[in-house]
This record gives C-alpha cells, structure tokens and sequence, in this order.
C-alpha cells in the first residue's frame, strides 16, 4: 500500500498552482506568529517543481516570515496581557515560554539568530521578543539574517539537487516518508519520557 507517493504527488501538483506564491506568502507570514507547520514543507516542494524560481521563492518566504514575526512581537508588546494566556493555551507553550524567557536572558538577542534558522518554535521567539521588550530594529534585522539563510539553504540545496533529487525522492517517497513518521514517534516518545 502506497501512502506517501498520493501525497507527494498532490503537493507537487499545489506547488504548480497558479496561486501558489500567493499560498506560500500567507503560510510563512502566519509560521511566524502563530501557524504551527514549518514553511519549508511547501517551499521545498515549490522549489522542486520550478528550480528556476528558486531565488524568488526564497525571497518571498523570508520577506513574509520576517513580517509575520513583526506581527508576532506586536502580538507580544501589545497585546500579550490581555490575551497571552489563551494563546500560551492554545499553542501549548507555557513551559516553552518560560524557557524562552530564560534564554533571552541567558544569550541576549542573539537567540533570535538561533531559532529564526533552525527548527524552533520561531514564532514563540517572536512573541516572547515583544513581551520582554527586545528591541525592534536589531529583532528586525537578526529575523532577515537568520530566515534569509534559512529560506535561501533550503532553496539553493534543493535548486542544486535538481532533477536528479527530485528522481531520487520520488522512487524512495515511502521509505523516507515512513523513516520521517517513525522519527516523530520516536521524537515524541523521548520528550513524553523527559517530561
């Protein structure tokens, strides 16, 4: 039974939509501040599908990802007293938030760099920025200089793997798709166990 292929399949189809760059620049605004699935899982795709606009796709996924995590420290400057609790709530996040908090003052600023380029919850970064106050011009720039490398790696990679990765992940869709599934189990397995 094939269960990855119908779906890689239907994302490569969403990539060649006609609206998909409209697509791509409201999911990495709404990453940044408060959509919990990272913008990569449809970048890659859209990247894989047309290497030609690699660049423009990368820009255009950083630019909303850094307005987005605007949108996100506002969330936290203004508006985090009256409804913070709820959305901590909803995203899970208090412990998180707490944990934030204390790496904001542990490293300064510079954690910013740290979860806008890796898989962090970015945008509970960004709405912790606002709350504590974090300056926003050098939030501003270190969210251009960590989404940027980050969009732009993804897509250059990907640009670079070319048609040959494209072949490679469609004739090894299930086994990465299932080795993936299993690695999230495992994941959530191991951080149930250190809770």
């Amino acid at each position: 039974m094939k269960l990855f292929e119908p779906i890689y399949t239907a994302i490569l189809t969403w990539a060649r939509h006609p609206k998909a760059e409209r697509y791509l620049a409201g999911v990495s605004f709404a990453e940044s501040s408060f959509f919990p699935i990272p913008v990569d899982v449809m970048l890659a795709p859209m990247v894989l599908s047309d290497k030609e606009r690699a660049w423009r796709l990368a820009t255009i996924t950083t630019i909303m990802s850094v307005l987005g995590g605007i949108f996100g420290y506002v969330i936290g400057a203004y508006f985090f007293d009256s409804y913070g609790t709820q959305l901590l709530d909803l995203l899970h996040g208090h412990e998180k938030f707490a944990e934030i908090k204390r790496l904001f003052l542990e490293h300064g600023t510079l954690i910013i760099l740290v979860a806008g380029f890796t898989p962090l919850p970015y945008k509970v970064f960004t709405i912790a920025s606002g709350v504590m106050g974090i300056a926003f011009l050098p939030f501003v720039l270190l969210s251009v200089v960590a989404r940027g490398a980050r969009f732009f790696l993804v897509a250059g990679l990907i640009r670079l793997g070319g048609d040959q990765l494209e072949e490679t992940i469609h004739k090894k869709i299930e086994i990465i798709g299932w080795a993936t599934l299993v690695l999230v189990f495992i994941g959530v397995f191991v951080y149930l166990q250190l809770k």
